[in-house]
């Protein structure tokens, strides 16, 4: 009940405020959570050691302290979804190969996108709506009911469906078939079922979802990303659609799948690392 009243008030501050002047103040908010967040800091810090094993302490710090700033930033733009349009987009988003959407939905099976714990996903996914595309994505439902619709509302408000995780393989089969695009973030298993990937040199567990979906219904995949730039604009960049063959061995091509966009999300991460918001130690003995 208290987070609820606490996100409805942040969005209601944020709202009333120009841009700039609400990232300002969530980075004043930011750096007095980051200094009690000791278990969040020691969490982030041992994930970017093993990203950065070769970089000093001193370099860790600041990458991390700029990761606090960014998700502070990141919540601002999520609270303001209701402002987005496409004048917004026009100013500060900046639109790259989109055409591999367009082309894979040109086969009509429908576009798988991709992408990982980085930058602004659900922005992206917000911006993906207002340029017209029936868009779809999965999300985890929140303990507690009201949070949950409070969340969803936001993601809904300009046209995003939303699947909840773990009842959600009917309607992205259905909505894969229609020809719509998913968005699936693949760089965290929630459900328990995933396969052990080896990321960065140690292993992790990554969800199967994404590459079971592309198998079952031969949807592209396009690994994708939306990226804040230092002006805090933004860059929506779509890479190149995996090109795989299904061998018929499940376990085999799941985990080439798997494969294939996991090392994508290493170049990016080790690219903008300040951009990876994975508030909990990921990888473990």
């Amino acid at each position: 009940m208290f987070n609820y009243f606490l996100y409805r008030f942040a969005q209601a501050f944020t709202l009333s405020l120009p841009l700039k002047s609400a990232y300002r103040i969530a980075g004043f908010f930011s750096g007095i959570y980051y200094a009690f967040a000791f278990r969040d800091r020691k969490a982030v810090g041992e994930n970017l050691k093993v990203i950065f094993p070769d970089k000093p302490d001193s370099e860790i710090s600041k990458i991390r302290k700029g990761l606090f700033l960014n998700f502070a930033k990141y919540l601002v733009d999520f609270f303001r979804f209701k402002k987005l349009d496409a004048e917004y987009l026009k100013k500060n988003v900046r639109l790259k190969n989109l055409h591999y959407i367009d082309e894979a939905l040109s086969k009509g099976a429908g576009a798988i996108l991709v992408t990982a714990h980085l930058g602004n996903w659900e922005l992206g996914g917000v911006v993906i709506s207002i340029l017209g595309y029936p868009f779809m994505t999965v999300a985890l439902p929140h303990k507690s009911k009201m949070v949950d619709d409070f969340f969803n509302a936001q993601r809904k408000i300009k046209g995003t469906q939303v699947l909840p995780l773990g009842n959600a393989a009917k309607g992205c089969l259905k909505g894969l078939r229609s020809n719509e695009v998913l968005a699936l973030v693949g760089d965290r298993d929630f459900a328990g079922k995933g396969m052990i990937i080896d990321f960065f040199g140690k292993p992790a567990v990554f969800p199967v979802g994404p590459a079971a979906l592309a198998l079952q219904t031969k949807a592209k995949i396009i690994p994708g990303f939306m990226l804040r730039n230092a002006d805090d604009s933004f860059e929506l960049v779509m890479n190149k659609p995996l090109e795989y063959t299904a061998s018929g061995d499940s376990q085999k091509d799941l985990r080439e799948i798997i494969t294939s966009y996991k090392s994508i999300f290493e170049d990016y991460i080790r690219r903008y690392p300040e951009q990876w918001y994975m508030f909990r130690r990921f990888w473990k003995e």
